[in-house]
């Protein structure tokens, strides 16, 4: 898929997370590629904590589930006072809310997000939010896996850090990064470097040809197979109205 500039005219694009644990950021993200770009405003990052939106002298952010169960859920009047002042500075950002039950995150999602201004993410904590907060603020919720994590952090580090990689300047070329897994559907190629020779095992000798034509055959091939054996699900999508 291509990747273009960004288009908020040249401005940073813009991360903020809303989360009890502000601490938690930048965190990795302020190393390789990720940190450089950072370093450099390619990108900016913004932490608020829900925590200052609490209730009370103790700063409450969280209370019982009604109709009675295990753990405490993420009060609404407090999230959206939350997200009501992220907000007012980020005004063109999507609001994603970071949930094992959201649409799964992937290299479009991806590339769609890093095509705009930027992301707000809430990352939530115990047993999740309120439910009236994700309609009564338009929340899309995002799941980075069928797993559960104990809060949504690590969740946004990981949405941040595939977004920032498809940035302008970013990455050192836009062949590397058209040339992974997923950017056509597939699975991407096998990959060998020097030694030519390595415990018994060389690389294979196409790729030491010199015909461009043949190894990129070749490694169209490669892609195919290693998507039919390990992803057949990438070549047999969904139609719509199917479940996935």
């Amino acid at each position: 898929m291509p990747h273009s500039p960004t288009s908020n005219g040249g401005a940073p694009w813009r991360a903020t997370v809303l989360t009890l644990f502000p601490e938690m950021f930048p965190g990795p993200l302020t190393v390789s590629n990720a940190g450089q770009a950072l370093e450099a405003a390619i990108w900016s990052l913004r932490t608020v904590s829900i925590r200052n939106f609490g209730l009370g002298k103790h700063r409450a952010v969280d209370d019982a589930p009604a109709g009675g169960g295990a753990g405490m859920v993420m009060r609404a009047d407090v999230l959206a006072a939350a997200i009501d002042h992220a907000c007012s500075e980020e005004l063109d950002a999507p609001l994603i809310y970071l949930s094992p039950r959201g649409e799964q995150f992937n290299q479009v999602l991806a590339a769609e997000l890093a095509a705009g201004s930027g992301v707000l993410l809430l990352a939530g904590r115990f047993e999740g939010v309120d439910e009236r907060i994700i309609a009564g603020r338009a929340l899309r919720e995002v799941s980075i896996g069928d797993y559960v994590l104990s809060g949504g952090e690590l969740a946004a580090m990981v949405l941040i850090d595939a977004c920032v990689r498809l940035l302008p300047g970013v990455v050192g070329t836009l062949a590397s990064l058209d040339q992974e897994s997923f950017e056509a559907g597939l699975l991407e190629y096998p990959q060998y470097t020097k030694p030519r020779e390595w415990e018994g095992r060389t690389i294979p000798e196409i790729l030491l040809s010199g015909d461009h034509a043949k190894i990129a055959e070749w490694r169209r091939a490669e892609a195919l197979r290693l998507t039919a054996q390990r992803r057949p699900d990438l070549l047999n999508p969904p139609r719509s109205g199917e479940k996935s």
